[in-house]
């Protein structure tokens, strides 16, 4: 998968090998380090209009996950281990020491918050600071199902079935299903460019991706629930300081008190709703640059 479209001028553009995955990674700047972790359907290329504001401060980081974008995409195993948070977040880890950061801060956008969130517990003295972007914890997720989570959230269900289901229905008509990720759970103003859609869908057009992409979602109903449930019982919570973004009009901002629920897991939150629906990054760039900003430029341990 080469694509066409980059969106990340004056970026490094590599690819990090951390042992059983190749990561890619696209690097500039200068400062404190910064990672910044995607969502789906999406890949780095989600952080094109924010990572450069960033950079003016930051030594950012921004990654394809595991499964996604061009970063490689190993086949799933019975338990869905090779997709867990936890592997994801060791992949980053690996990723951000492989490039000489050995404390960094992290911010996370849906998929990639949950990754976030992962790290922050198994990592933390990894992690200084962490930012989620329009999500309250996964365990939290399914604890709360009601009609309306199940409506706006099907895909949760949809792509956690068994394969191949999802697969084959996606492979039929990938345009289709990319177009409905997008369809109604943005602000009315913003429309994602037609480029960065093209740019998304060579990667569904890979079948080891969308095959990962699933098992993602198969990992997070199960293997992650267990970790989840784990950390619960265990009382782990998150110690470094964490700020939790909301799209003011998204599910997760109408329907959840987001910073009450983050203060149910993390020791340290602080909270602010963005005039965007879920794909925050994308639709508030100068929003999520400045609120970034802020809350990372408070120091670092490095």
């Amino acid at each position: 998968m080469t694509g066409s479209f980059d969106g990340f001028d004056g970026f490094d553009d590599d690819v990090v090998d951390v042992g059983e995955v190749r990561i890619r990674a696209r690097r500039a700047g200068s400062g404190p380090a910064l990672l910044l972790l995607h969502g789906y359907p999406e890949s780095s290329l989600m952080w094109r209009l924010v990572a450069p504001m960033l950079a003016e401060q930051f030594s950012v980081v921004v990654t394809d996950l595991r499964g996604y974008g061009r970063s490689s995409a190993p086949a799933d195993d019975a338990q869905h281990a090779t997709y867990s948070k936890r592997s994801l977040a060791q992949d980053q880890v690996s990723v951000m020491e492989a490039l000489g950061h050995r404390t960094f801060s992290v911010a996370g956008h849906d998929r990639g918050g949950r990754v976030a969130h992962r790290m922050v517990l198994d990592h933390p003295s990894s992690v200084e600071r962490a930012a989620v972007l329009d999500i309250v914890p996964t365990l939290h997720m399914y604890d709360n199902v009601d009609r309306e989570m199940a409506e706006t959230y099907f895909h949760w269900f949809f792509l956690s079935r068994p394969a191949p289901l999802p697969e084959d229905l996606i492979a039929a008509d990938p345009a289709a299903w990319m177009q409905s990720r997008f369809r109604g759970r943005h602000a009315d103003h913003w429309r994602l460019e037609d480029a960065v859609l093209d740019e998304y869908l060579q990667d569904f057009a890979d079948p080891a991706h969308l095959a990962a992409t699933c098992a993602d979602y198969r990992a997070a109903s199960t293997i992650d629930l267990e970790h989840d449930r784990e950390d619960r019982a265990a009382g782990r919570r998150i110690s470094v300081p964490l700020l939790a973004v909301w799209g003011e009009s998204s599910y997760v901002g109408r329907t959840f008190d987001v910073a009450g629920v983050w203060e149910n897991y993390a020791d340290q939150v602080t909270g602010c709703a963005a005039p965007s629906d879920h794909y925050v990054p994308e639709e508030a760039p100068e929003f999520t640059a400045q609120a970034l900003t802020a809350f990372f430029a408070h120091g670092s341990r490095a």
